[in-house]
């Protein structure tokens, strides 16, 4: 049984995927500045869980191009949707093996980063992962309201799966 705020993680990403259901790879790369299109969004996430869970939690490097592509502070990009996907899904895939290790005890640890102790615990790191997440939601949302796209999906989704629990 996963932790609770690796559920709540997994929630998010299908929240993403539900946001953008349908989106075409034209819609998915035009900017309406001064956001970001959508297919970075994808991208970017990508970059995060590769940077947290699979580099630091797991020693590994997955899609390394794509920092220089869409990583935080890289100047704006419009890559193939497709691109993204894969590499987001690549990631996320390998992610899941260390966030299914994360326990309460875990989670109040930190990552070292080279010789240093990482700035925030494991748990923090998945907070931030979490929000990052959210905040793209709405953006996402907000570039499709402005492609004039209709039947958006509402907000929140189905929270079945990813109801409160207990810390146990």
């Amino acid at each position: 049984m996963s932790h609770f705020l690796v559920d709540q993680l997994r929630f998010s990403r299908r929240e993403l995927q539900r946001c953008l259901d349908g989106v075409t790879d034209e819609e998915a790369r035009q900017r309406l500045q001064p956001m970001n299109c959508i297919s970075w969004m994808i991208g970017h996430l990508a970059t995060q869980e590769n940077s947290y869970w699979v580099m630091r939690g797991l020693g590994k490097q997955l899609h390394p191009e794509l920092y220089e592509l869409v990583g935080h502070g890289r100047p704006a990009s419009t890559p193939p949707l497709a691109e993204m996907w894969a590499a987001w899904q690549d990631i996320t895939t390998e992610a899941d093996k260390f966030l299914d290790t994360l326990t309460p005890e875990i989670m109040q640890t930190y990552f070292q980063v080279g010789t240093e102790q990482d700035f925030e615990t494991i748990g923090t790191r998945l907070l931030r992962c979490i929000h990052h997440y959210w905040f793209h939601i709405g953006e996402a949302h907000a570039v499709r309201q402005m492609l004039e796209h209709t039947d958006l999906p509402q907000f929140v989704g189905d929270l079945s799966t990813a109801g409160y629990q207990p810390e146990k």
